[in-house]
């Protein structure tokens, strides 16, 4: 059958109104569109449903059912749609984020500051994780999205690129590369380093950089977590490379960093499944996170003019 939601709705108003010209009032059509609409959907039925006299409107048995019947559907269904509608504006429940650790320290922070100021009644979960660990927990689905270095394969996963973050080189403040505004991959590589172990996205990264520059530094220690990095190269193992975002540096040490020429990086990357929407409070969240981000480029070009 052939009908249709308007004609339905129309027909509900003449059996309410009890007349075709107070129903086109109420619903802001002409008397004879009104007439047309419910003439339309008697012969779609093939029943009538309004015995038609030129002083009063009467309902048949049919009409009488159906109008009954369609009033309480109209307004069940109608109350659906506002309940949808509400929850495409909500910005209310728990968004889970997950980040490695190096973002989850100077990046997260911010978004956590930003989220409670303006969605205070937004709950923002952080978990904070190596990026193998990061991925998986997105691949299934225990956080609605998360941030990590640039994927090499992202079939499964939408992705949106936030933030380049340079490489420095961590030095001591008595090491003759400190006393260099900046340095080569070249220089580094005829040294030893403490690097990141690979559950850490960068230490790829890193490995693909000397390849390219065609060195390969003596690798004398590798760790899990960043901040071990500053110990180490403090206690004079090794030098070291480290992402922007793992700065600032520890007070009461004797450590320095330097840029490294030519100029490499990672890319901060958020990540969710492919073909999942988010909820309305992970979307704005997703939202905020790349704004903060972009807030953190422009404060560096600033620092760097």
């Amino acid at each position: 059958m052939n009908y249709s939601l308007r004609q339905l709705r129309i027909f509900v108003a003449v059996a309410e109104q009890q007349s075709f010209s107070r129903a086109g009032e109420l619903i802001g059509l002409s008397q004879s569109a009104v007439s047309h609409a419910v003439k339309e959907l008697e012969q779609t039925l093939s029943l009538r449903l309004i015995d038609r006299t030129t002083r009063e409107v009467l309902l048949t048995l049919a009409g009488k059912q159906l109008a009954s019947r369609m009033a309480l559907l109209i307004d069940d269904m109608d109350s659906f749609i506002k309940d949808l509608y509400s929850y495409g504006e909500q910005r209310t429940g728990t968004v889970r984020v997950a980040a490695s650790q190096t973002i989850s320290a100077q990046l997260m922070p911010k978004c956590l500051a930003a989220c409670q100021q303006r969605y205070p009644e937004i709950r923002l979960l952080l978990q904070d994780s190596v990026q193998q660990s990061v991925v998986q927990a997105v691949r299934q689905e225990e956080v609605d999205f998360g941030i990590v270095i640039e994927l090499q394969n992202t079939r499964e996963f939408e992705t949106q690129p936030i933030l380049q973050d340079p490489f420095l080189l961590l030095c001591r403040d008595d090491d003759p590369l400190a006393e260099q505004p900046e340095v080569s991959w070249g220089d580094i590589a005829q040294r030893q380093c403490v690097l990141q172990d690979y559950a850490s996205g960068s230490r790829v990264l890193i490995d693909a950089i000397f390849q390219q520059q065609g060195g390969h530094p003596e690798v004398v220690q590798q760790v899990g977590h960043p901040s071990t990095l500053f110990t180490m190269v403090d206690a004079g193992i090794g030098i070291s490379i480290l992402p922007a975002l793992a700065l600032p540096l520890p007070r009461e040490s004797q450590l320095v960093v330097r840029k490294i020429s030519p100029e490499r990086g990672r890319l901060l990357t958020l990540i969710r499944r492919r073909n999942r929407s988010l909820s309305p409070a992970a979307e704005v969240i997703w939202q905020l996170v790349a704004e903060q981000a972009q807030q953190l480029a422009e404060r560096r070009k600033i620092t760097a003019s």
